[in-house]
């Protein structure tokens, strides 16, 4: 199917109007201003997990000071064969160790 496009061509071309800057102001502003840009915002969030291994991270790396006392003690008791080990206790630490370091 074709059209027929009626009338004639305009007798002198048409020219492209001026941009004029004084009008009203558009959504955006004024087209040759430099666009300022909003600083990037930069946010972490830890799980508690994290919060964790940084705590214990902190007192790792800064042990206390060693009860001399206790360890000359324990010497002492190690040297004249009173010292007794009970392993009832020993596996009761180990097993909360292992609860703690299961979460």
């Amino acid at each position: 199917m074709t059209t027929k496009i009626e009338g004639g061509l305009p007798a002198k071309p048409v020219e492209a109007a001026t941009v004029n800057d004084s009008g009203p102001v558009r959504a955006g502003g004024a087209r040759g201003a430099a666009v300022a840009a909003t600083p990037p915002v930069d946010s972490l969030r830890l799980t508690g997990q994290a919060v964790g291994l940084k705590a214990m991270a902190r007192d790792l790396a800064s042990p206390g000071k060693p009860d001399m006392a206790r360890i000359e003690e324990i010497r002492n008791a190690i040297d004249s064969g009173t010292y007794e080990i009970n392993p009832q206790e020993i596996a009761s630490r180990l097993l909360a160790l292992e609860r703690e370091l299961l979460g």
